[in-house]
């Protein structure tokens, strides 16, 4: 482990830090209601819930950016599905035995065919985004080996034509698209790659500065909040106006994937001092892929707010130090599990090779 922590650069690990508490933040958001709109509608508690929501959603895309940077210049390795798919099946199986044999539940809670979804989580799409991001990691060496043979100027032109059909074309048509995933397939996670090879491999010039990248992910930030808000509101008079309240809140939104962007160049640019804390964040960062495993497994992932008695707080203010801790609580205890989980995957690599 020591090795691989000091191969990682802290600034990048700080960002996959922040993007997997923006995720977990996201989930309780979304999934536990805090503001508990269908009850309260519109009031001071619902819009705050809301623009933590629009400064949380770039996250996805930001992991993603992580993978694509360094994957274009990587080595390609095919051991690196191996190992990502027996850290999804550690968990996918993991969890409903573990539930079962603390009592939590009954083998007559579970049938057939969620069983299949443990022992197949990728083919079944248990986890959507460990789907997504094998399929990209699949991809992976053909993509690099294309945007190194393209010219620059053909590489930029791809990126436009795809986030056109992608991004751009349904951050303005009014209606619902056949096409649109919003984000959870991995067509957008190659979209999302060859925009992060073109930052490694050319860089931004207007993006050169680190408060750029900010004051970007900050201004896309408050138009997703602004955009869906007005929709919002015009949406109880005319009902055609729901579609626009949540669409700014889709990963492969326009404003989403800038302020991505935005937030991916403000870590890129920022210089970590050496020391205990750079040592912290690179041991850290190679867990998160297992937190969001943890408490986003099917059974789980509705579940573990009400666990930590979320309805004691919703529609009030004692949401945030609530979720606060909430945070805290899943960030841990899946880092924790990981730890052993990573522990135990070491002593086996180990035995094996001995032998």
């Amino acid at each position: 482990m020591a090795d691989m922590a000091s191969k990682r650069q802290a600034n990048f690990e700080l960002l996959r830090i922040v993007a997997m508490i923006m995720i977990i933040a996201l989930h309780y958001l979304v999934k536990g209601d805090p503001a508990f709109y269908a009850q309260n509608g519109r009031t001071a508690v619902y819009y705050t819930a809301r623009l933590l929501e629009a400064f949380c959603i770039v996250s996805v895309n930001c992991y993603v950016l992580i993978s694509g940077y360094f994957l274009v210049e990587s080595e390609w390795k095919p051991g690196r599905i191996l190992s990502l798919l027996a850290q999804v099946l550690f968990y996918s199986i993991l969890v409903p035995v573990a539930m079962l044999s603390i009592g939590m539940l009954s083998l007559s809670d579970l049938d057939l065919y969620d069983w299949i979804g443990f022992l197949l989580p990728i083919e079944t799409e248990h986890y959507w985004f460990a789907t997504a991001y094998m399929m990209m990691y699949l991809f992976a060496p053909v993509l690099a080996v294309g945007v190194k043979k393209m010219k620059k100027k053909t590489l930029k032109t791809m990126i436009i034509l795809l986030l056109l059909f992608f991004s751009l074309g349904k951050s303005v048509i009014p209606v619902s698209l056949v096409t649109d995933s919003y984000g959870y397939h991995y067509g957008w996670f190659l979209c999302l790659f060859l925009i992060a090879a073109y930052l490694r491999l050319y860089g931004c010039r207007w993006l050169g500065e680190k408060k750029r990248g900010v004051w970007l992910y900050i201004g896309m930030t408050l138009c997703i909040f602004a955009a869906a808000s007005a929709a919002g509101l015009l949406a109880d008079r005319i009902d055609a106006f729901g579609y626009y309240e949540e669409m700014p809140y889709t990963y492969n939104h326009i404003f989403c994937l800038l302020g991505a962007v935005g937030l991916f160049i403000a870590f890129k640019n920022m210089r970590i001092r050496e020391g205990k804390a750079a040592e912290l964040i690179r041991r850290m960062g190679p867990y998160t892929f297992g937190i969001y495993l943890l408490h986003e497994h099917i059974l789980v992932r509705y579940e573990w707010m009400h666990w930590l008695q979320i309805d004691k707080v919703q529609g009030t203010w004692l949401f945030l130090p609530h979720m606060i801790g909430c945070i805290l609580a899943v960030y841990l205890t899946g880092t924790l599990i990981d730890f052993v989980r990573a522990y135990l995957f070491a002593a086996i690599r180990r035995l094996l090779w001995k032998r």
